[in-house]
């Protein structure tokens, strides 16, 4: 175990130049306590990061080049060499690319740079699961039974079952975020499962290794928030919970739990300090946990080295600053003067904003994020990368923003949070907004009753449903889309501008525009002067306008005044209201000319680089057979066939970047009739 520092090192120098090894929200929020504290900052950055928000908030920036992680993030020379041009003292590492990686910490040390987390030797300890494990184990830390595949090595189904039992979960043993994680319930399922997790683990972290352990069924991810000192001091910041997930991703966070009492959180408290004391922990960590609620059993899972995604929900329930707390440790500070004897007040919810499509299986979303409007509420806080006209790339992680709100009460918190995510302006590219309202909506999440496979159930599809979708809401919204349209060409026209409302040279006839909202076309016909409006061939029915602008539109239907912003962005109609966000395509009335694509062809879901193909030209294939393999935003996404046939073109190479919806091969379906010529 590391010896704590003397009081007399140089670890109470003060932090006076930081270099942020990161990028986007958590590189600005690390910035913000900078400024505060009177700390100057250096930003880096990868060419597709060039004119970001961090790269311009900070003080000094030096180009990392490249486009990738590979190429920018995770080049510890780089960085390195950007610190000693600037002079920057410390580094933070923020958490990703290089937050866990001890090699960056000693090469921090190496050029007399102070690192910004725990020693390299936790670093490494906690790095590989099976050594963390044996430590936790030493130290008398619950772990639940596993067993280690190392690189290569061969191993025995049957005995792996036997010995770990099932359901069992695979996991990649250098990694974390869900990447190399496979859940196994059936024996037969254990090799292919073994398979993509080693696959996965490789691509990510470069280690094949991997060890299954026992599945907690119907568990709950407890987490506690741990601080370690120069002093040999290590204390907690209370748990935060983080059980509702996707794919091993957290998507809320909260503090405090909902099951937990204050025996219960003096044993979760007690452990993790136990876990943080067997390391000689110093610097801001969380020790994660399953909880077994039916059985009351608590399992070590792993200790994150670093400030974690989450951190703004202790934050907003202690009032400290975790990024304060780490930097005055880093200069020597006690756990007395970074966080005193902190007190657990209130509640705060956090969810994660990214781009992705819900009802696509959540694929990732890529595209310019036109217009980022999150409106402002008492006890809200947001932390965000981009802004307004930023473009959502390929090569990083999706989240666009945390969004957390703090009350007296949790009800409280996630009626704040539920309306500020309901009405937020998110236009150009797709987002989980909805699918976030719906699941703060839901009533067993309101009332606490969910685990960490809440979102695995087969009525948690309806959380993607969209936001508006009865008939009579739509009605009001493609209305007030056509109003809107109707205004601004009024207001484009010389002519048009001197008359009024809704004029027409023909009075017999109603105007028309059409709409398509997903797969779905819609038409709009209304006649203003008389108050007539119908949505494809249905009467809207008792229908007001009070104003129509070009981005406003105020009406009465059904008795209720509701008031809509609307923004249109390459034939991109964004409607906002009350009841949410409606996403519309103008439709041409001569068609838009497209064709259909090739028949039996298969396209890319996502955009990203192709890491495995699995099939050649020629070959036959089955139905739901995996054709390639695309690696977009960290995750792989397998592509499959979608039936039986043969492989006539295979159009892309391992190695290949792709964009979404790119023709990737033709497979031909015996059953399907060929068409005739005309």
């Amino acid at each position: 175990m590391p010896n704590p520092l003397p009081a007399t090192t140089d670890a109470q120098a003060p932090v006076t130049k930081l270099l942020i090894a990161n990028r986007g929200e958590i590189a600005l929020r690390i910035q913000r306590t900078c400024r505060d504290l009177g700390i100057r900052t250096v930003a880096v950055y990868s060419d597709v990061d060039a004119d970001a928000p961090f790269v311009h908030a900070a003080d000094e920036a030096v180009s990392l080049g490249g486009r990738s992680p590979a190429e920018s993030y995770l080049r510890v020379d780089a960085i390195i060499d950007a610190a000693v041009l600037t002079g920057a003292d410390s580094i933070h590492p923020g958490y990703g690319f290089l937050a866990e990686n001890a090699e960056f910490a000693r090469a921090c040390a190496r050029a007399g740079i102070r690192f910004l987390g725990p020693d390299p030797e936790a670093i490494d300890a906690m790095g590989s699961k099976v050594r963390a494990r044996a430590i936790m184990e030493a130290a008398g830390v619950p772990v639940a039974p596993a067993v280690t595949l190392e690189s290569g090595a061969e191993h025995d189904a049957a005995a792996l079952v036997e010995r770990v039992g099932l359901p069992a979960m695979i996991k990649a043993s250098a990694g974390g975020g869900g990447k190399g994680m496979r859940i196994v319930r059936e024996a037969d399922e254990l090799e292919a499962g073994l398979r993509a997790a080693r696959s996965e683990a490789l691509s990510a972290f470069g280690d094949d290794t991997v060890f299954v352990e026992r599945y907690v069924e119907r568990a709950r991810h407890i987490e506690v928030q741990i601080v370690g000192d120069h002093h040999g001091d290590v204390r907690h910041l209370f748990e935060r919970e983080c059980s509702i997930q996707r794919r091993h991703q957290k998507v809320v966070e909260e503090a405090p739990s909902v099951v937990m009492d204050d025996d219960l959180r003096r044993r979760f408290t007690s452990v993790a300090i136990d876990a943080g004391r067997a390391l000689g922990y110093r610097s801001v960590g969380t020790v994660e946990f399953l909880y077994a609620q039916e059985t009351d059993e608590i399992f070590f899972l792993e200790i994150n080295t670093r400030l974690q995604v989450e951190h703004p929900v202790t934050e907003q329930v202690t009032g400290l600053d975790l990024v304060r707390a780490q930097i005055e440790i880093a200069e020597g500070a006690t756990l007395d003067a970074a966080i005193g004897d902190a007190v657990l007040t209130g509640h705060a919810v956090e969810v994660r904003l990214y781009a992705e499509d819900a009802a696509r299986g959540f694929l990732p979303a890529t595209g310019v994020l036109s217009c980022f409007e999150i409106p402002t509420r008492a006890g809200l806080r947001v932390e965000a990368g981009p802004v307004s006209g930023d473009t959502i790339s390929p090569d990083y992680d999706p989240m666009i923003a945390k969004v957390i709100a703090t009350a007296p009460t949790r009800s409280a918190a996630l009626r704040i949070l539920t309306s500020a995510l309901r009405d937020a302006r998110l236009h150009g590219l797709t987002t989980n907004r909805d699918f976030l309202v719906r699941l703060l909506e839901d009533e067993d999440f309101a009332r606490g009753a969910f685990d960490t496979q809440f979102l695995d159930r087969p009525e948690a599809q309806q959380l993607g449903r969209p936001l508006v979708e009865t008939e009579t809401d739509l009605q009001v919204y493609l209305v007030a889309a056509a109003l809107a349209a109707q205004a601004a060409e009024r207001a484009g026209a010389p002519l048009g501008r001197s008359l009024p409302s809704g004029w027409r040279n023909n009075p017999g006839a109603g105007q028309r525009r059409a709409y398509r909202r997903g797969d779905v076309d819609h038409e709009v016909v209304y006649d203003i002067g008389r108050s007539a409006f119908a949505v494809d061939g249905v009467d809207v029915g008792e229908c007001t306008v009070v104003s129509a602008t070009p981005t406003d539109v105020v009406l009465v239907s059904g008795g209720r005044r509701r008031a809509f912003t609307t923004s249109t962005q390459g034939g991109r109609v964004y409607v906002n209201g009350p009841s949410g966000q409606v996403d519309l395509d103008e439709l041409s009335r001569f068609g838009d000319g497209t064709q259909e694509q090739v028949a039996g062809s298969l396209a890319a879901p996502v955009p990203g680089r192709v890491v495995r193909v699995a099939c050649a030209a020629g070959d036959e294939v089955e139905a739901g057979q995996v054709v390639l393999v695309i690696e977009a935003m960290k995750m792989q996404h397998e592509v499959v066939a979608p039936h039986g046939g043969c492989v006539e073109q295979l159009l892309v190479a391992e190695g290949d970047q792709l964009d979404a919806g790119a023709m990737v091969a033709v497979i031909l379906d015996p059953n399907s009739e060929e068409p005739e010529d005309a």
